[in-house]
């Protein structure tokens, strides 16, 4: 099988939707003759035309709005908001809007759009440009929460919130557009609330969103030779949540380590936490649950600055040699 990145795995998807349906467009700011942001709509102005790549104003709001008006009649809009951050601007349309439309009329009306998004740090983009916000929106009824870390999760999860009648958040981390996976040819659907053991393991389950995963996995390679086995959980989609996994690998391993790049303060692993707390596998814990968050702070400019903010392989081993002292 081919390997490929994880930005052109977004590419692919985008491409092989807009070829299967015509009341799929796009719209973003810059996403037409120049590719978009980071480049995950490069050549498909030239394909598909102005109609269904539509460059837009650098307003957010209006985006969104927009968004949520053609999906309630009939089209099946995906919106590009370049960096994470500017959700912010959209949050009435999203909250108060798109994730009530189909409760508020009764189930007569859906609003069958996705919100593609560059989220978190470690690109140099400062505080304004390098938030990790999934939490807001996992928050809100009505909405549907994606993480995916890896180009094969990308496709086939990008896939199944376009096909999804709700609509749904796409939370893309900028450091895993480089990464490269195996990537079948072809369209493919990842279910929604399915999450994926990417590492199995014996002594400590760590649950870990976005770039998370991939520092998680090289930690655990790099403990398994002193014999601590990982067992790495991403659960790909924040809402709805595959609880039923990670409540089973906690009873194996009877340890909890919760890794995201967003701020620990009430952040998604309270969520998970309290989700193994008040479960069976709670009485299978061998040692208190541990959480890993950014730090309460704006994400500094300078790099090293930069990297002390939120976790790092180093803080991952650390927190895993803590769960397994005084077995």
């Amino acid at each position: 099988m081919r390997e490929i990145t994880y930005l052109a795995a977004i590419n692919e998807a985008l491409d092989e939707a807009l070829s299967e349906d015509e009341r799929v467009f796009l719209m973003g700011e810059d996403i037409a003759l120049y590719g978009g942001g980071f480049g995950a709509t490069k050549g498909l102005f030239q394909k598909y035309g102005s109609e269904r790549i539509r460059n837009t104003p650098i307003s957010e709001s209006v985006l969104a709005g927009a968004a949520v008006g053609s999906a309630m009649t009939g089209m099946r809009p995906i919106i590009e908001i370049q960096f994470s951050d500017f959700i912010t601007i959209a949050m009435d349309q999203l909250v108060n809007q798109a994730a009530k439309i189909h409760y508020m009329y009764g189930g007569k009306v859906s609003v069958p759009m996705v919100m593609r998004t560059a989220a978190g740090s470690g690109t140099g983009h400062a505080a304004q440009h390098s938030q990790s916000l999934e939490n807001w929106t996992a928050h809100i009824p009505g909405l549907k929460v994606v993480q995916p870390s890896t180009a094969y999760d990308a496709k086939g999860l990008l896939h199944a919130a376009i096909e999804d009648n709700n609509p749904v958040m796409f939370y893309e981390h900028k450091l895993c557009y480089k990464t490269t996976s195996e990537v079948p040819n072809g369209k493919y659907v990842i279910p929604f609330g399915v999450a994926d053991i990417k590492r199995a393991g014996q002594d400590i389950t760590v649950i870990a969103t976005g770039i998370m995963v991939h520092k998680s996995l090289k930690v655990a390679k790099q403990l398994a030779l002193e014999g601590i086995s990982l067992e790495i959980i991403d659960p790909r989609t924040l809402v709805p949540l595959d609880k039923d996994t990670i409540i089973k690998s906690v009873k194996k391993t009877g340890r909890l380590l919760i890794v995201h790049e967003a701020v620990k303060r009430s952040g998604f692993g309270g969520e998970v936490a309290s989700i193994v707390a008040e479960s069976s596998a709670f009485y299978a814990l061998k040692k208190p649950i541990k959480r890993l968050g950014g730090k309460s702070i704006p994400i500094p400019y300078q790099k090293e600055l930069e990297s002390a903010a939120i976790p790092q392989e180093q803080d991952i081993s650390f927190a895993a040699y803590q769960l397994m002292k005084n077995q």
